[in-house]
């Protein structure tokens, strides 16, 4: 009788309405305060890919929580890469390697689900880089890179074929893509426009003979490029979109003691480098016209890859340690350095390959 009383009084409409909105605003208030910063990454098995996914505890006492094992649908095997898996929003990508497709991962409340396969195009094999920007995916393979709308996963552009195998990780700035080709240079993808597609044209950058051993990682500051030649003296460079090339002296002494490996890009003129024979983190400061070594901080294994939290406040890299693959966090100061605040137990994986975040 209540209800029906409320129904047909007019006057308490607008007071059900307004109560159902602020309802609906705290509901939508809580679930934000209950979302959980997620770390995810693969298995990237030879046979069945897996994709993994790690719950970090921010409080007084962060902790990591392996939370979901989920097969991908395809087969990994990637090697030498980085960049294998990215989060944007809700929706990620995880490169199958051995089967020559994609996969398309939705975020559902603190879960991770995998989505449809996005197939390469015709004569593209081994996707062993992906990346997301300006609703585009972006991969890398042995033959070819491409670009893909997103999140429908249809071809958008032309395909850029590559005579050189080599590709170690594809990175996206403004107006030009890159690839890290390990054989000692840097290929620039124009793209379509701002944030747009792949052109399909191609330039090949040649690196200085103190900086083209072994390029490796790679990230975008806006539309300058830094990379790793992980093998060289100058093993941190960067790189603009007039083709111009900064070599900056990496930590002494060079490959094979010291080889920053891997890269991301921190707040500032920040830069974080996976150095896998150290088993550190090198850390670089820069400009747009060359930059310096700053200093290390020591991980506990040889690393594979390294992403920064969409909020700036976490690292996180995987490593292998006694024939198991781990993840490690860092916490990010005010000042760019980093303390160590978590790492995963053993879990069955002998390695990783590809990381990012999620929140």
């Amino acid at each position: 009788m209540h209800l029906r009383r409320l129904r047909t009084f007019g006057p308490w409409r607008p007071a059900i309405a307004i109560a159902a909105l602020l309802l609906a605003g705290t509901l939508a208030a809580s679930a934000q305060r209950d979302r959980s910063t997620l770390i995810v990454t693969s298995t990237n098995d030879a046979n069945h890919n897996a994709l993994v996914v790690f719950r970090l505890n921010t409080g007084d006492q962060p902790s990591l929580q392996m939370t979901e094992d989920l097969t991908t649908g395809g087969k990994g095997g990637a090697s030498t890469n980085a960049g294998l898996v990215q989060f944007d929003g809700e929706l990620g990508a995880v490169g199958n390697y051995g089967s020559n497709t994609v996969s398309q991962l939705v975020r559902d409340g603190n879960s991770v689900a995998v989505g449809r396969a996005i197939h390469l195009a015709p004569d593209c094999v081994h996707p062993d880089s992906v990346a997301l920007s300006g609703g585009h995916l972006f991969v890398v393979g042995s033959t070819c890179a491409e670009s893909h709308s997103w999140p429908s996963g249809y071809l958008d552009g032309p395909v850029v074929t590559l005579t050189d195998p080599s590709a170690a990780q594809i990175a996206v700035g403004r107006t030009w893509a890159a690839v890290t080709l390990t054989s000692g240079s840097v290929l620039q993808l124009p793209l379509s426009r701002n944030d747009g597609s792949l052109s399909g044209a191609s330039n090949l950058i040649a690196l200085p003979d103190n900086a083209n051993s072994v390029p490796l990682g790679e990230a975008f500051w806006g539309n300058v490029l830094g990379l790793t030649p992980a093998h060289s003296p100058d093993s941190f460079a960067i790189v603009d979109q007039d083709q111009k090339v900064y070599p900056v002296q990496g930590p002494q002494p060079a490959y094979p003691s010291n080889a920053p490996c891997w890269l991301v890009k921190g707040q500032g003129n920040i830069w974080y480098s996976a150095n896998s024979p150290a088993q550190l983190i090198s850390i670089f400061f820069s400009d747009n016209q060359g930059g310096v070594f700053y200093k290390s901080v020591a991980v506990p294994g040889v690393l594979t890859d390294i992403t920064m939290s969409p909020d700036h406040k976490w690292l996180a890299t995987i490593y292998t340690a006694g024939g198991s693959a781990h993840v490690a966090v860092y916490s990010i100061d005010g000042h760019g350095d980093l303390t160590l605040a978590a790492t995963s137990k053993a879990m069955g994986a002998a390695a990783f390959s590809g990381v990012a975040f999620s929140q």
